[in-house]
């Protein structure tokens, strides 16, 4: 016999009621696919794109040689002055292009990280795997190990060492997130303090190099760094889409994942690797840019009201951060180009202690 209770729609919980009401459900015959549409995340994602493609193009417009809006619209497509077609699509395209795409990598990959551990504070600079890319880096300018790999490929090798180390410390019949952060923590400090030692070591200009670097930077780059950057992000953002339904059943727990029919080791290293893999050919073309993994999807959580970091939302909120510093760092002092990752790192510190806090007040601190 039916609840009298349970059939009468103010019996239920209004947030719940409310939750209920912001989805709606689809199901297609041919192909045999259903799923959920949330209004509010749909909107959210496509104000963000909107927002990010305008300071993309507006990024454009700032230089030693002011650029039109309009001008720089028609110089993306290659139309209007010749000159101002070679600074748009020569000079500065580069730059933006790989500040938009290393946003969205760092974005993504903080929401995959965060959402696997079930922890806003799991994010790729704070278990280990920009610091290990660093450290690679940092080998490769001062010790002269490089062997004409440049920065990107050794970027990328730090990286997937790093994965590679703490996956492996945390393995103890299986992972869980618990142990990946704990270890991820241990690993970053071990690779800062050798990263640091090969600084102090190095000669004046390789520290020098190797700082500017290590800060995360955005100042010269060509076309060399977009066209690795633009095939990683083409190919692991649709994979982390895919991913997403599996990666919620995570956060229920293990026991329940198994119990839903997620098989949870595998997901999780398919997680970790295409998390590692964005981070990786990011910060190998941009540098370690502070606190982009770390705010960004809750940036985006908070904005699409879901309850966990939004994949797409998450990728477009990092592709604004790291647009909106760039501009910050091109104009904040007159005739001087400050490197990204001092305004990221001003910007992201408060976050950084405010989701401390909230983590204390709601007795997960520690």
């Amino acid at each position: 016999m039916t609840n009298p209770r349970s059939a009468d729609p103010s019996a239920t919980p209004a947030p719940a009621l409310a939750a209920v009401r912001a989805r709606r459900t689809y199901r297609l015959a041919v192909p045999p696919v259903s799923g959920v549409i949330r209004p509010r995340l749909v909107a959210v994602s496509a104000l963000l794109a909107v927002s990010t493609f305008l300071l993309f193009c507006w990024s454009l417009t700032s230089g030693d040689y002011p650029i039109a809006f309009t001008d720089v619209v028609r110089a993306l497509v290659r139309s209007g002055d010749p000159g101002t077609v070679l600074v748009v699509q020569e000079l500065r395209l580069p730059r933006a292009l790989v500040g938009l795409l290393a946003g969205i990598a760092f974005g993504v990959s903080g929401g995959l990280f965060q959402t696997m551990t079930r922890n806003p504070l799991a994010s790729p600079d704070m278990i280990g795997l920009t610091q290990g890319a660093g450290t690679f880096v940092v080998a490769g300018i001062v010790l002269g190990w490089d062997g004409g790999l440049g920065t990107q490929t050794l970027g990328l090798l730090g990286a997937l060492t790093t994965a590679l180390v703490v996956y492996t410390l945390a393995w103890r019949r299986g992972t869980t997130g618990y142990r990946i952060i704990l270890v991820g923590i241990g690993v970053a400090w071990i690779c800062t303090s050798a990263t640091d030692y090969l600084v102090a070591k190095g000669g004046r200009f390789q520290a020098q190099a190797a700082l500017g670097w290590l800060v995360g930077n955005l100042n010269g780059r060509t076309w060399s760094q977009v066209g690795p950057l633009a095939i990683a992000v083409a190919v692991l953002l649709p994979t982390a889409l895919l991913l997403g339904r599996l990666l919620r059943t995570l956060q229920l727990g293990d026991d329940v994942a198994i119990g839903l029919g997620t098989r949870v080791q595998p997901v999780r290293l398919a997680v970790l690797l295409s998390g590692v893999g964005l981070i990786a050919f990011a910060t190998a073309a941009a540098g370690p840019v502070a606190f982009v993994a770390l705010a960004a999807p809750q940036i985006a959580l908070r904005l699409a009201r879901t309850a966990w970091p939004p994949t797409l939302a998450s990728g477009l909120t990092g592709a604004l951060m790291v647009l909106g510093s760039d501009l910050i760092a091109r104009t904040l002092i007159s005739g001087t180009e400050l490197p990204v990752g001092i305004v990221t790192g001003v910007l992201g510190a408060p976050i950084l202690l405010w989701l401390l806090v909230r983590a204390n007040r709601a007795g997960s601190g520690g």
